[in-house]
């Protein structure tokens, strides 16, 4: 038997927020604009996340984990591997900029807005 080389691939990640499975399939839905929308896929498409190749070049991911043991009614349960004594119970139906907000990830983060006489902010 072969022991072969280990392989890595290169992110540009600063935060991972990890998102109970299990919550998410017994809440079936329960996020986004019309309610119907997984936490992960909610949250994804909120921050503009892509997947595959060009999302390791984007500094944040959200994906799945296995249960957190928590399993609270009527929620699902988040972390932001950047703070991880912190799992965070988030209740069906909440506004996302509240969720982005208290997983943390707008700390120290500006969008570069581009203002009307051509300078960035």
């Amino acid at each position: 038997m072969a022991v072969e080389d280990f392989k890595s691939a290169k992110t540009e990640w600063k935060d991972v927020v990890l998102v109970c499975r299990k919550c998410s399939k017994k809440l079936d839905g329960g996020f986004g604009p019309d309610g119907d929308m997984t936490l992960k896929k909610a949250l994804r498409k909120y921050l503009h996340l892509k997947k595959g190749k060009k999302g390791r070049k984007s500094g944040l991911t959200v994906t799945g984990a296995d249960c957190f043991d928590i399993c609270p009614k009527g929620g699902v349960v988040a972390v932001n591997t950047a703070q991880p004594k912190k799992l965070l119970i988030i209740p069906a139906g909440a506004d996302l900029f509240e969720v982005k907000t208290r997983l943390g990830l707008d700390d120290g983060r500006r969008l570069k807005l581009v203002q009307p006489d051509g300078q960035r902010d």
